[in-house]
């Protein structure tokens, strides 16, 4: 239960942090389902992160690290802009 919890925390910043650094706005809604959805991305984008890693240089338990963590949300939040479109600003 708390492993959960600590991946979704750690998802959150990594997904915020990908959300700064990519111009725009998602078309996530507001409140507490749009911060949720941006814990989620950046779940998903150590998940990615670390397939990236490990099929290019990293051993077979790697840990994605804070930077590919962040380069995989970069990337599902491109697929995601991609898909739903930005929200005007």
């Amino acid at each position: 239960m708390f492993g959960l919890i600590g991946q979704l925390i750690g998802g959150l910043i990594v997904g915020v942090l990908a959300r700064l650094l990519m111009p725009g706005k998602e078309a996530f809604p507001d409140g507490p389902l749009g911060w949720l959805l941006t814990a989620l991305l950046g779940v998903g984008g150590a998940f990615i992160g670390g397939i990236v890693a490990r099929s290019l240089w990293a051993a077979e338990n790697y840990a994605a690290g804070w930077v590919m963590s962040i380069l995989g949300a970069i990337l599902l939040l491109v697929v995601v802009r991609l898909i739903f479109g930005a929200r005007a600003t």
